[in-house]
């Protein structure tokens, strides 16, 4: 089967004083990730404390590069069939996103994806997958 990716109209994010910067850098092109530097350790999703330790956190550049970690295509959720998948970036932490700009059905667990953004009400940009 092939399915191939269509758009879709994203609905604008809630930005609030703790991800505004998620979502300005994401404006940009940019993919940021919570670090505690207390501890060393990267997590998502971004949050004021370290999940970990609970100490005051930083925002750190993330490569945008990862590995499909799970995937499904939804086709009953709405007009347009997408893929939802847990990436896990080369910084140990696992996003829940879509795989986009491919075909939905050649997506396997294993495949290499780099950052993308796609837009969203109000001119914000979300961070999406695509093939590496």
């Amino acid at each position: 089967m092939t399915t191939i990716y269509q758009e879709r109209p994203l609905g604008a994010p809630i930005i609030d004083t703790a991800n505004e910067p998620f979502w300005r850098a994401a404006a940009q092109g940019s993919l940021l990730i919570g670090h505690c530097p207390a501890c060393g350790k990267n997590h998502w999703y971004p949050r004021p404390l370290c999940p970990y330790c609970l100490s005051d956190t930083e925002w750190r550049q993330a490569s945008g590069h990862g590995t499909v970690y799970s995937v499904s295509v939804t086709r009953k959720a709405g007009p347009v069939a997408y893929a939802i998948a847990y990436v896990r970036l080369e910084e140990g932490v696992t996003m829940l996103t879509n795989i986009v700009d491919t075909d939905l059905d050649a997506v396997r667990i294993g495949d290499r994806v780099r950052v993308c953004f796609k837009p969203a009400e109000g001119g914000h940009m979300v961070p999406m997958f695509t093939p590496a």
